[in-house]
């Protein structure tokens, strides 16, 4: 089911239990939900790593010049965006579902930090083990070499 479904789903009954991500982190417990577990944390726990949330990806064959020049922009966005975080708030709240002003800023908080812009050996590690480890799980293909563009 569609992710912003879930909440309801497991208040309502449909599902025992369910992972929520999004918004739903910062709301679920206004539905009477509660937390069995967070995956972030036993992330934390089992590898010592943060956990990978998402990331950026560009075909190689598209040459060092221009992987160089999508990460730079990319970053720059992101630079601007934590430079002016009065606007990006206001902007995204007309996407946030069931979130106010304080809960939107929060949790872009969570996903728009110093780890957006560079998130250094340890975040590389942590990507390269979740892909490890998936592959091993038999849940992706092997990810080869996986290279990690600066600007």
């Amino acid at each position: 089911m569609m992710f912003d479904a879930i909440p309801a789903a497991v208040a309502a009954g449909e599902v025992d239990a369910g992972l929520i991500i999004h918004e739903a982190q910062l709301t679920y417990a206004r539905q009477g939900l509660h937390k069995v577990i967070d995956v972030a944390e036993w992330w934390l726990g089992e590898t010592g790593l943060p956990l990978p949330l998402g990331g950026n990806v560009i075909r190689r064959d598209l040459g060092p010049a221009a992987m160089r020049d999508v990460a730079r922009l990319l970053k720059a966005s992101v630079e601007y965006g934590l430079a002016h975080r009065a606007e990006a708030v206001a902007y995204a709240l007309q996407f946030g579902r069931d979130l106010d002003r304080d809960l939107t800023d929060r949790f872009i908080g969570m996903y728009v930090n110093k780890w957006t812009l560079d998130y250094g050996e340890r975040g590389r590690a942590a990507v390269r083990t979740l892909l490890a480890r998936a592959h091993a799980a038999g849940l992706v293909p092997d990810p080869g070499e996986i290279d990690f563009v600066g600007s």
